[in-house]
Parts: structure tokens; sequence; C-alpha cells
């Protein structure tokens, strides 16, 4: 054990001082900038949601405002299940639905673009978004309510930093103003957002208000990023692009206690996060492909502490109660190729050390997923997109022996795990873009899961979606 603690302690270590050294570097090369050369600070974004649409006012070079509205029904069939347990999808035919409204209204300020994203949601998602590792439902969130209900989830500030190199014109969009940049670019971004808004994204699998559902599909699954119940944080990050690669770093704020509502306002609990992006052209076909590395500082469970603590005790083991200053870090790989103009493939594969309990995400130590994204441009509808993937999410030894013995976790917990299994998600959706009503969208979601939440005892299961996304 004290052989494991300190090389933990050193990849913790060697963690932060690479990303204190990144932020240093892109921080004076800035400086060297701004000082040798005037740049045009216009605002940019790399990677938000594919959240475009048209531009509803007249000072575009000055302010944006658009709107989105997604309303997702959700339902799956009965299925075998001889037990089931506090966090266990219920057993019967079931259906549940969730809808967001969501207005991104931005300005040019201070030379950057200051973004306020204000939203109304309402609904649950199916067994109130538990029940599966990698939940079927991308626009469920873990907290749900019958009314619908304000919040505000994304309140940042962007800047760019021109560096020479070919001109690029990028449009305006939904938390993104319209801008001529240079193809090298330094970006800050700072402020309340999401911390895949900037990493992890991917081109044909990303965004469940426009293309696959799940959440292992949509994100690297063992990617347990730093955020509130909704998926949300407080911090920055910093992109350095030059020429054929770019390198990204984060610094974000963790939930006081895991999975909850409310962040640490002392950043105490704090995640750091670094991605190295690479771009290519293969056969005339571009691609790029991400490394990315994060370690997660908080107060959290062993899952090994956990047992010990229930066996002395008889009782039923909870990371709860053995919480302390602990680190917990992992690993993403993401790629995503052009094959055609009209189809696309990608992949990602992911894992975690998995001694701790999971932070702000979901159960998943490992995992790997793959699939194909096609436009309807062979059968003569352009704007559609049809998508098939494949998952596979596993756990560490230690996270099967907690779940094994009753223990209960953000999304699963069956109270036993006799037959533990990889969780195996196949998910295929339609998207018919809407004809004569512009960003008009209409989606069909298939997805059959064997094994949900490791469990081999239950399931499988069929899950049926519809989703209408609309964007003004």
């Amino acid at each position: 054990m004290e052989k494991y603690s300190i090389f933990r302690r050193c990849k913790v270590r060697f963690a932060k001082h690479v990303t204190t050294i990144l932020f240093t570097g892109l921080y004076c090369s800035a400086i060297h900038v701004a000082q040798a050369q005037p740049a045009e600070m216009q605002g940019a974004t790399s990677a938000n949601y594919n959240d475009a649409a048209i531009d509803v006012t007249a000072t575009q070079d000055k302010l944006g405002l658009y709107g989105q509205f997604t309303a997702v029904g959700q339902s799956h069939s009965g299925f075998a299940s001889p037990y089931q347990g506090q966090n266990s999808l219920k057993p019967d035919n079931n259906n549940a639905e969730t809808t967001d409204f969501t207005l991104f209204a931005g300005m040019r300020i201070g030379g950057g673009e200051l973004w306020v994203n204000p939203e109304i949601d309402q609904g649950f998602g199916l067994s109130n978004t538990v029940g599966m590792a990698g939940y079927p439902s991308g626009e469920a969130y873990k907290v749900g309510a019958n009314a619908p209900y304000l919040r505000l989830p994304r309140v940042f500030y962007r800047q760019v930093v021109n560096l020479g190199g070919k001109e690029q014109s990028i449009p305006a969009a939904a938390n993104q103003m319209g801008r001529t940049q240079t193809a090298d670019n330094i970006i800050l971004t700072i402020g309340k957002f999401s911390v895949v808004d900037i990493f992890d994204t991917n081109t044909y699998a990303h965004d469940p208000r426009a293309d696959f559902f799940n959440w292992s599909v949509v994100d690297s699954g063992a990617f347990d990023y730093a955020a509130d119940a909704w998926g949300y944080t407080k911090g920055m990050s910093v992109e350095w692009t030059q020429s054929w690669w770019t390198v990204r770093g984060g610094f974000f704020d963790l939930s006081t206690t895991p999975n909850t509502t409310v962040l640490d306002p002392t950043f105490a609990q704090h995640e750091w996060v670094g991605e190295l992006e690479e771009r290519h052209q293969l056969r005339g076909h571009p691609g790029k492909f991400k490394l990315l590395g994060f370690v997660n500082r908080g107060n959290m469970g062993s899952y090994a502490d956990a047992l010990q603590l229930a066996q002395q005790t008889n009782s039923t083991p909870d990371t709860s109660l053995v919480r302390r200053g602990s680190s917990r870090s992992g690993f993403a790989l993401n790629l995503e190729q052009e094959l055609a103009l009209d189809l696309g493939a990608f992949a990602r594969a992911s894992a975690n050390e998995g001694s701790q309990e999971a932070f702000d995400f979901t159960e998943i130590n490992k995992s790997v997923s793959a699939g194909l994204s096609l436009k309807g441009d062979r059968w003569g509808h352009p704007d559609d997109t049809a998508g098939l993937a494949l998952v596979a999410n596993g756990l560490s030894n230690a996270a099967r022996n907690y779940f094994a013995a009753g223990g209960m976790g953000i999304l699963i917990g069956d109270g036993q795990l006799a037959h533990y299994g990889l969780e195996k998600i196949m998910e295929s959706y339609y998207a018919y873009a809407v004809p004569g009503l512009d960003n008009l969208t209409l989606t069909l979601n298939y997805q059959y899961v064997i094994n949900p939440a490791y469990n081999a005892d239950r399931g499988p299961i069929s899950f049926f979606g519809i989703r209408l996304h609309k964007e003004f």
C-alpha cells in the first residue's frame, strides 16, 4: 500500500507540474505577443455543443442572441429483474420526459466576449436518472423537477490572442461571435461552463441535443470531469493552437461532496485537466486524435476502506463514511476521422484509477466506444443524419467488490452484484431535418443494453427515444 501511495502521489505531482508549466508558458506567450504586435482580440470557441443557429440581432458584430429548445421522451420495455436495489432501473415498462429552453446572449467587452446562458429545465430521467453507468439520456440531469425551473449553467468570458498564420473566418453561432482569426492563436476561457465544452469534444459524438443520447457515447465514460449535478462548474482553460496541433489545460472546481448541486466555494477540491490534439489528413479527409489526462483532488471515499469499515461494524459499505483528502487520476483517447464527405467515424478509450469512488460523473473505471455517423446525401436528405455506436463499460476490482457487498454509487447500486459483466450498449439514431421549418430536427433513437449497471442477472433492456430540437 505504501508503494502504491508513493506512486499515486508522484502521478499527482507530475500532472500538477505539467499543467502549471503549460499555463505559465501560455501566459508568457500571450504577454509577449500582446507587447510585440497588437493582436485582434476577438471571441472564439473551440468546442461547444453544436448549438449553431440563425442570428436574430441586428448588431451581429457586437451582440449575439440565440436560443434552443429540446424535448426528449424516452421509454423502456419490461425486463428480467430477480431483485433490485436503491439505485436500480425499474424493471417494469417505464417512460420519462425532459425539456429545456436555453438563451445564448453574448456581447463584445474588453477586447473579448462575455456570454450568459439562462436556461429553463423540467422533467426527470428514467428511474430518476439512476440504474445504468452509461445512462441512456444526456438530456437527463442528476436532479429533476415536475415544474419548470430557471438556472444559469454558463456565464463565461473568452479572450483570443492571434499569433499569426493563415487567416480563418469563423461564423457567428451560439456562444461564439463571428470573427476572423489567425490559424495560430491562444484562447482563454474563464467563468462557469462545462469542462466538456472545451475538452473531450468530438464532431460525430458529443451533443445529446443533436446526435447520440448515451452518456458514455457523447463523452469518454471514465473521464470523471468536475461538475455540479447538472454538469457545469467554475474554472478556467487555456488553449494554444499552432499549425497541426493544440495543447489545452484547465483548472476546475469540484462539488462539495460527490454528486451534489453545490460547488466547493474555496476550490480546495479541484480538478486539473490537460489535453493534446493532433490534426491530420487521411487520403484527403480531415481527422483528429486527442490524448487527455486529469487529476481530481478532493474528499473522496476508498472502496476498500468502506468495505473494511462495513466488516468491522457488520453493516453495508458506504464510501461517504470514509471520505478523506485523496486524488483520482485518469486518461482518455479520442479519435474522429472523416471517411467520405458524408461519412465519419469516431472512437474513444478511457480509464481511471479505480480504488476511489466516482466524484462528479458516473461509475465507469474503463470504457471503449466506437461508431459511425452518416449524412443523408445518399438518399436525397443531406440535412439528415444517421448514427450507430457500440460501447463497453467496466468496473475496477475494488468497485466490483464494493457493489457486490451492497454499496451504492452515484448512478448504480442493485444491492448486490453476484454476477458481474461488462455493461454493453448499442445505440442508433436517425435525425430528420423537418422540411420547410428551419433548424427543426426530429430524432428517433434506439438503445439495446446488456448487463445494465454491470449486473448479468438483470436485463437485457431496449430503450426507445424521441427528440424534438429547435434552434433560433
